[in-house]
């Protein structure tokens, strides 16, 4: 009875710690893909004249301010 209070009080701080660092590496994950999408946006309005580019899952608009597409 003791053993399994203790057993599953130790499963219990190695879930709560594994959901922790799943959280952490996913936040860098997300940061990195993040940083990469906006470097590729910026990359590709260069190459490709100031236009709406879109590449992964946000829109970047360099080169024109208002006005028409």
């Amino acid at each position: 009875m003791v053993l399994s209070a203790i057993g599953g009080a130790i499963n219990a701080i190695v879930s709560a710690i594994a959901s922790i660092i799943m959280i952490i590496v996913s936040v860098i994950v997300t940061i990195i893909v993040t940083i990469f999408d906006v470097i590729f946006d910026i990359i590709c309005c260069n190459c490709f004249g100031g236009r709406n580019r879109r590449t992964g899952t946000h829109r970047y608009r360099f080169g024109s301010r208002g006005g028409g597409y």
